[in-house]
């Protein structure tokens, strides 16, 4: 059982850290998907 919640955890803490990581490396959603000719009328 400890094990399993251990591997439960890590799982969590690796998406959270590639999350900030991406994020901060410019590979978020908005940056990517958003451009110069993107009109906001």
């Amino acid at each position: 059982m400890k094990v399993m919640a251990f591997a439960f955890l890590s799982a969590i803490a690796i998406a959270v850290i590639a999350d900030l990581a991406l994020d901060h490396a410019g590979f978020s959603a908005r940056d990517v998907t958003s451009g110069p000719a993107v009109r906001l009328d």
